[in-house]
């Protein structure tokens, strides 16, 4: 029999989380041989830490339940053919060192993962943060070479694959960070233009310092008062893509205002919000062409690992709070 640890809800977040919200538990698992014949028992390697845990939590959980998350976790006992004993896959299973599983919700590593690559990035630039730059641009953002991408957050997980996608597309990209460091890393990469949104005069000045004609697309990460600035710099038939509202997911008081309607009326914008999971069936298309571009260095990628699984509340906060360069995980 396992004991497995996992990290629950103790006390729904008010605010910006707390580490007594968070209550560590130990619980048993049956045995396979009183399961089915297709049962798992796998154990997690690496877990993700991402904002919409913030967003999700309220919505879809209760005091009590298992933090929600996924893992690239390796199979250590298998009485499901399909997958076999040390193979690694990709788990929706929240915070939990082991669990048992059918299979059915499991996305194996792709057979090509280079043994050189850290398997972490299935949770980050080669997963669901990577996969949601790609189906983003593509689909609701529709770049075109030649165009002048923006995108917020854009040395965190997502963003910094946005950056880099565009650039692969043929784009100028802009990005902003919350930190000098962060900035460097941004030309690092590849963005043209960058700067650090904490020490600038004027947002409305460094968005039109950086692009003088304005945006073909805006990739947002933010929401809130950054949005508000930026679709007033727009160009005619602009597309943006919301991906999130970070600055807004701890408010206990919602914030007001201002209103879009009339940049979105007279340069005739388009705006649409989305979950990657829309294009769960296109997954190994994303994947295939995110590992090809990472492998190639055309794509290049950068984690904050925090390890220890007793310190998962510590990395998630801590993502919350800009801590991290790119993708935040926790190595177990």
């Amino acid at each position: 029999m396992v004991t497995a640890k996992a990290w629950v809800l103790k006390k729904h977040f008010e605010g910006f989380p707390k580490t007594t919200d968070f209550d560590l538990k130990k619980i048993e698992l049956t045995d396979l041989k009183d399961g089915g014949e297709s049962k798992l028992l796998l154990e997690s390697v690496f877990l993700s830490v991402d904002p919409y845990m913030r967003a999700y939590s309220r919505r879809d959980m209760k005091e009590g339940d298992i933090m929600i998350g996924t893992q690239v976790a390796r199979i250590v006992e298998s009485k499901n053919p399909a997958f076999r004993v040390g193979a690694f896959v990709v788990a929706d299973s929240g915070w939990r060192t082991h669990f048992i599983s059918d299979g059915k919700e499991l996305h194996l590593l792709p057979s090509n993962w280079p043994e050189s690559l850290p398997k972490s990035l299935a949770l980050g630039t080669v997963g669901m943060p990577g996969l949601t730059a790609y189906f983003g641009l593509l689909e609701i953002c529709k770049m075109k070479p030649g165009e002048t991408v923006l995108v917020n957050a854009a040395a965190g997980a997502v963003g910094s694959v946005v950056g880099q996608l565009a650039k692969i597309g043929g784009c100028k990209v802009v990005g902003c960070a919350g930190s000098d460091d962060k900035v460097a890393y941004l030309k690092e990469i590849g963005f043209d233009e960058a700067f650090n949104y904490k020490t600038i005069k004027s947002l409305d000045e460094a968005l039109r310092k950086a692009s003088p004609d304005g945006y073909d697309c805006f990739f947002d990460n933010v929401g809130g008062e950054f949005a508000s600035i930026a679709i007033n710099q727009m160009k005619k038939y602009g597309r943006i893509a919301i991906c999130g509202a970070i600055s807004l997911y701890n408010d206990s008081v919602p914030q007001k205002g201002p209103y879009i309607q009339v940049p979105m009326i007279f340069q005739e914008l388009q705006m649409e919000g989305f979950l990657v999971s829309r294009w769960n069936n296109r997954w190994e298309e994303g994947v295939k062409a995110l590992l090809k571009w990472v492998m190639e260095g055309k794509v290049k990628y950068h984690e904050q690992v925090t390890e220890g699984f007793e310190n998962m509340p510590k990395a998630f906060i801590g993502m919350l709070k800009g801590e991290n360069l790119g993708k935040a995980v926790v190595k177990v």
